[in-house]
């Protein structure tokens, strides 16, 4: 069977630093076309990739008849751009979140069921080193069951950056760290755990900037769990990146996932046979009490995404993330940021948990 074609729709951060690198890094896809009305990315996009088509409008992108679309562009843009795809019957991948609110994300998970075409929400982070090694010790039982569960992505960037549309959009146009980092943390954390049937948020803009930079979200999870997690651009001394404690004994992760420093700095997968794997002196520990023990870390693995959707297509198989857990995702920001607004605890209905599509 020939390469599958994609289409990188929008060159910022998200589509030139993860989705295209991770695209051309993935056998059987090929970066078949780059949509950008930005000159300035137009010539970056045709010096990165010269065997793709760089174009102006997805118009354009949809009549070369492409096998999957890559929406990498502001949120506000994500349902139109993936409902214009779906409508054409061209499966599509939306970076996170899926959609600005819970309900449009939901009429787009619909459209997709009726067209019967693919949609799957890039979350990438479940294939964080952190979340994969966590993943292992739960199975294996070393942590016994979990109490609870501290998750941090803290930065300190106390300059605001008004060319960067996450700062510069308010929060009800898709801007912000809520939805940002949050639809990490809140994905993960659902992921480990399972719904969340009570909500408790703290939401600010310390800068001064239209969108949140400062969110603090506490879950009570229906299996029993209790999360904490932190989302900040303004954090001057961040917090570690995991503490997790179970009943048999506690997990440790003071570093960020190394890939996506990589892929920024130029690095790809392909090749790379230490792709996703923390400096020695960064691995994780395992501690009970006085007893500390450093773990062998899981390498991180992003490239697992698509080659998850590389089989979803070409064999009909489940995609990596089940947009519906984007939904889940979303009801519980809202819940958040409806929590930090009336100083407030929020209940959420909780259903049964059903399964989602495999973090390995």
């Amino acid at each position: 069977m020939s390469d599958l074609r994609v289409a990188i729709i929008g060159y910022g951060l998200a589509g030139r630093y993860f989705h295209a690198p991770l695209v051309a890094s993935t056998p059987g896809l090929v970066v078949a076309s780059v949509i950008t009305s930005d000159e300035r990315r137009q010539r970056q996009a045709g010096a990165e990739h010269p065997d793709a088509r760089v174009l102006p409008r997805l118009q354009d992108a949809l009549e070369q008849a492409p096998d999957l679309v890559v929406i990498a562009t502001a949120n506000t843009a994500h349902v139109e751009l993936a409902s214009a795809a779906l409508d054409r019957g061209v499966p599509a991948v939306v970076d996170k979140p899926l959609a600005s609110s819970a309900d449009e994300a939901q009429e787009l998970v619909g459209r997709a069921e009726r067209a019967g075409v693919l949609l799957t929400v890039f979350q990438n982070r479940r294939w964080d080193t952190d979340q994969l090694t966590l993943r292992r010790l739960i199975d294996d039982g070393a942590l016994g069951n979990i109490t609870r569960y501290e998750s941090r992505f803290e930065r300190w960037r106390p300059d605001p950056a008004p060319q960067n549309w996450r700062e510069a959009l308010p929060s009800e146009q898709g801007g912000g760290v809520l939805l940002d980092l949050g639809s990490h943390l809140v994905d993960q954390a659902l992921v480990l755990f399972g719904p969340a049937s009570r909500v408790y948020a703290e939401v600010a803009s310390r800068r001064g900037t239209p969108g949140d930079d400062d969110v603090f979200i506490a879950l009570q999870h229906a299996g029993g769990t209790t999360s904490h997690l932190w989302g900040s651009a303004f954090a001057p001394a961040p917090g570690p990146r995991l503490r997790v404690q179970g009943t048999a004994g506690g997990f440790v992760v003071t570093g960020l996932d190394p890939q996506e420093a990589a892929m920024r700095e130029g690095r790809r997968p392909a090749g790379d046979a230490d792709w996703g794997r923390p400096a020695e002196w960064e691995y994780p520990r395992l501690l009970a009490g006085e007893r500390s023990v450093p773990v062998p870390p899981e390498p991180g693995d992003w490239p697992r995404f698509y080659a998850l959707v590389r089989e979803a297509l070409m064999a009909g198989g489940p995609p990596p993330v089940d947009p519906r857990d984007a939904v889940e995702a979303l009801r519980v920001l809202e819940a958040a940021r409806q929590s930090a607004r009336t100083r407030s605890v929020i209940a959420l209905e909780s259903g049964p948990r059903r399964e989602r599509s495999a973090t390995v």
